[in-house]
């Protein structure tokens, strides 16, 4: 692990630094500081064609095999990018799911045909995924999965129920876990597949969160089609190729997601600084608390990132969502405490959030969704401290 950058390295922070500068202008500066967790629903369209801007510019994919359309670079330069993308305002990526899930993973376990059809609609931010991997029985727990799909002339048909799937009412592709080997159980006759969300078959319902907004949904899949060129790996495989995606997820982006994190952190400063409440030895502990739990994040990351970048799931990495989830959660709660009487206040009718407001109310998700808090414990237990397994009890 490296927690400093070469010259080289910064000479490159200030190459991405500038290109973000240069065009998060004219009509993309709207989007600066918009999109992210909980502001999804945002600009939808135009953050489309920002997509299509960093694709102009070789900024998406920019840790990919050049033969998949990356740049390769280096893992310090892929952290520098996500951080100065983050500092600058940088808008959430409406490519997250396909560049840093979907993608990884079809590189990983895909055919040569299958690469080569994929992969360039997400290098170039003309094709966008969302994930659907949890059931209303089957959030946490992937290994009970009930949505079903049975191949029949060539075409696997799909029926079930996917929830909380992020943008899917934006997105072309899903990828769903299913079980394809009927009686089967757990882990056991799961298959990873590749949906074309476009068609008669699959109904998306949006879900209204606390926040007011809806940017995941219920999707529903009722004989929904993807021919049999779309099963990534073997029938059986789904769940080693889900487990090595969520290593794809705790990969170099989670330092973006820190310096947006650092960005909140500074708002909620300054205003503690303006307002007094800085002056309360109790908020100024919370203050200087949350400052060092962050750079805690931040070293951890980089322990995690020090290893092999193909998925698996080390040790560090295990510990992450829980650390992450549970430390924003308390800064949700610090922003309001900081804000006082301030925080009891809309912005507007009928329900217009201040912006950490709104990042307080979905805050209260980050210990429930990506694997609840409860799971990931289990996780670091079992996996990573080699403790007995929790006893599963199956209906």
């Amino acid at each position: 692990m490296r927690i400093s950058f070469t010259a080289e390295d910064e000479a490159f922070r200030a190459e991405v630094a500038a290109w973000l500068a240069a065009n998060l202008t004219g009509e993309f500066a709207e989007l600066r500081f918009r999109g992210g967790p909980g502001d999804e629903h945002s600009f939808p369209e135009q953050r489309k064609a920002w997509e299509r801007k960093l694709a102009a510019g070789g900024w998406t994919c920019v840790g990919w095999a050049p033969e998949h359309g990356g740049r390769c670079l280096s893992i310090s330069q892929q952290v520098i990018f996500h951080e100065e993308y983050a500092r600058a305002g940088g808008p959430g990526r409406m490519g997250h799911i396909g560049e840093g899930l979907a993608g990884p993973t079809i590189a990983a376990f895909g055919t040569p045909e299958q690469q080569r059809r994929l992969l360039p609609g997400i290098v170039s931010g003309a094709e966008f995924w969302c994930q659907g991997y949890s059931e209303p029985g089957a959030g946490s727990d992937l290994a009970n999965v009930k949505t079903r799909a049975t191949l029949v002339n060539g075409t696997w048909r799909i029926s079930g129920q996917k929830v909380w799937t992020s943008l899917a009412h934006e997105s072309d592709w899903c990828f769903v876990i299913a079980r394809t080997e009927p009686g089967s159980v757990g882990h056991q006759g799961l298959s990873f597949l590749l949906v074309p969300m476009r068609q008669a078959g699959i109904t998306v319902r949006p879900i209204e969160q606390l926040t007011g907004t809806s940017e995941f949904n219920e999707v529903f899949f009722d004989e929904a089609e993807t021919d049999a060129a779309n099963l990534l790996g073997a029938p059986g495989d789904g769940w080693k190729i889900a487990m090595a995606l969520l290593g794809f997820e705790r990969g170099v982006s989670t330092l973006g997601q820190q310096m947006q994190f650092h960005n909140e952190l500074d708002e909620i400063i300054a205003i503690a600084k303006a307002n007094g409440a800085a002056n309360d030895p109790l908020l100024r502990q919370r203050l200087a608390q949350a400052w060092g739990g962050l750079r805690i994040l931040r070293y951890n990351s980089l322990r995690m990132l020090s290893g092999s970048q193909d998925g698996t799931l080390r040790r560090e990495a295990m510990i992450y969502k829980l650390c992450w989830s549970s430390w924003h959660a308390e800064l949700g709660k610090l922003a309001m405490d900081v804000l006082g009487a301030e925080a009891e206040l809309l912005d507007g009718a009928p329900y217009q959030l201040g912006r950490l407001q709104a990042m307080f109310l979905f805050s209260r998700a980050d210990t429930i969704y990506g694997g609840t808090n409860e799971i990931q414990r289990n996780i670091i237990a079992e996996r990573a401290l080699g403790m007995p397994r929790e006893p599963r009890v199956r209906a």
